[in-house]
Parts: structure tokens; sequence; C-alpha cells
């Protein structure tokens, strides 16, 4: 078992994304990884948080995410992992899965 808690963070917005025609919103995406993640790997902990981006932000690393999403730099929504870019706009698992793998995480 994996010695280290990630931190996983979703940035996102209540609106799809404009290049992300029928994706998940932010929050579905959030509410889906953090399910898709608990199943996959029961017994590993893990910290997830979804920033809204619309919303004011106090944390200077999520407003400087942020700032990257607002200047088309990258799509929301974001996943990062530890602060690492996991993936953007049409999310999909096994990069999640891949990233948590490396860091220890053993499916059951």
């Amino acid at each position: 078992m994996s010695e280290k808690i990630p931190t996983i963070e979703i940035l996102g917005a209540s609106v799809q994304c404009a290049s992300c025609v029928n994706a998940p919103t932010s929050i579905d995406t959030y509410e889906w990884l953090e399910a898709a993640i608990g199943r996959k790997y029961p017994k590993h902990p893990f910290n997830i948080t979804y920033i809204d981006i619309e919303a004011p932000i106090e944390n200077e690393r999520h407003a400087q995410w942020a700032e990257k999403i607002n200047n088309d730099e990258l799509f929301y929504p974001l996943v990062l992992i530890d602060d690492e870019v996991i993936g953007d706009g049409y999310i999909q698992l096994k990069p999640v899965f891949n990233a948590l793998e490396k860091i220890g995480f053993i499916a059951e």
C-alpha cells in the first residue's frame, strides 16, 4: 500500500467547456473520478478537491492554474495529481489510474 496520500484536484466551471461537447461537466467529472478511484483502489486513501474557477479563489496556486484555463492555455475540467497535469478537457480514467499506480496505488 502506498504511504503517500495524493492530492487530486479538479478545476472547472459550472458551464461546460466549449471545446468539450458531449463531455461531462466539471463537477460530474469530479464526482465520477472520486467514485471510480475509490472503487478501484479501496485500500488507498486520497484527497480530492473541486475548485470552481468562476468563484473567487484565495489559494495562489489554484489562481495560477485558473488563469491558465482562462487564458486558453488549458481546458477544463483540469485534473491535477500532486500538482501534475494528468488531463484537461475530455478526461479519461486510464491516465488518472496510471498516475496513481506510479505512486504506489494497487488495484483491488
